[in-house]
């Protein structure tokens, strides 16, 4: 294999660029706004991980994530999560067949969740136990089924949604679960303009245009993961990121008093790489081999805000991770 040249790197990065650009083109055909929600989106796909969409009824949860399928070239399966939906329903399970000579045997019959993207929808309305068939699937890239562990896809990329205003029939997601999520990004409502421009495509039928183009491959996802792999963290984004997730945990004596007040449990190791990972994808995305600590408030609230663990204070102030977060970046970059 050839040597890389030292410009290569800055030539892949530029292909990434050119790639991504297409991909917001195709999906500006179907989806109005929510630019921001795409960017975060792509920045999971680079970096291998999953992410949580919450937003209320109505706003195109469900059509965005259908269209991102559409747009890459990788296999998609949804689960419409409902109170009695098993773990089988989801991971697979053993059918017991038998043969001419009447000897049985089992078979194992995959689940949904052997695909490439795997929409969760509205992942809250399943019971804890058929949640956390997700657990090993989301952090393993494998489930155990009666004793024996079949491997996922290479690329396995859950997105899930939920309502975070209709509380009935839910089950809140457990901790250990959340911490998996790479992300959890809050889908604003629509403005004005983007309202408009939503109603225009569902009852204009000639203002849609055509079907996304297919813009990635399999192969191609997995190139750009590896080419994000080579960007280079220096020590000081290291410890920066590092002091900044030490700090959201209140026996932490150098923390603000608000997050001593509020947070019962600051987050975890998951939240930190999680952080670096995707300061490095924006770092891409922009263009560039070097971080900043830009790129880390930048990712900040998507990476972190899910993984903070609030006490009841903090829920009856109207306290929320989110300006906590926004304050603790704050303190500690003046402290740095």
């Amino acid at each position: 294999m050839a040597e890389e040249k030292p410009g290569d790197i800055g030539e892949r990065i530029g292909q990434i660029r050119e790639d991504l650009q297409q991909i917001r083109e195709q999906f500006a055909t179907r989806i109005v706004g929510n630019d921001q929600t795409l960017l975060f989106i792509l920045k999971a796909l680079l970096c291998g991980g999953h992410i949580l969409l919450e937003g209320v009824p109505g706003i195109g949860k469900t059509l965005m994530v259908k269209t991102i399928a559409a747009i890459l070239d990788l296999k998609y399966r949804r689960i419409q999560f409902t109170p009695d939906l098993m773990p089988a329903d989801i991971v697979g399970t053993n059918i017991l067949l038998e043969d001419d000579r009447g000897n049985r045997h089992f078979r194992f019959e995959e689940g949904p969740i052997f695909t490439n993207i795997l929409l969760a929808d509205e992942i809250n309305r399943a019971s804890p136990k058929t949640q956390s068939a997700l657990l090993q699937a989301m952090e393993e890239s494998e489930v155990t089924v009666f004793g024996k562990t079949h491997k996922l896809n290479e690329i396995f990329y859950t997105l899930a949604t939920q309502n975070p205003i209709e509380m009935a029939g839910t089950y809140p997601l457990p901790e250990a679960q959340l911490d998996r999520f790479f992300y959890k990004l809050k889908l604003p409502f629509p403005d004005e303009h983007s309202l408009e421009g939503i109603a225009r495509i569902n009852l204009e039928p000639d203002s849609r245009g055509a079907d996304p183009k297919k813009i990635l491959s399999k192969q191609r996802v997995i190139e750009m993961r590896k080419l994000l792999g080579e960007i280079p963290v220096t020590d000081r984004i290291y410890r920066f990121a590092s002091r900044l997730v030490a700090m959201t945990h209140p026996d932490n004596k150098g923390t603000t008093e608000e997050v001593k007040r509020f947070i019962r449990y600051g987050a975890s190791p998951r939240g930190l790489n999680s952080l670096i990972a995707s300061a490095k994808a924006s770092a891409v995305m922009d263009g560039r081999v070097n971080l900043s600590i830009e790129d880390i408030k930048e990712n900040l609230l998507p990476s972190l805000r899910h993984r903070l663990v609030r006490r009841f204070e903090g829920d009856i102030e109207g306290v929320t991770s989110d300006s906590i977060l926004n304050n603790l970046f704050e303190f500690t970059k003046k402290k740095f």
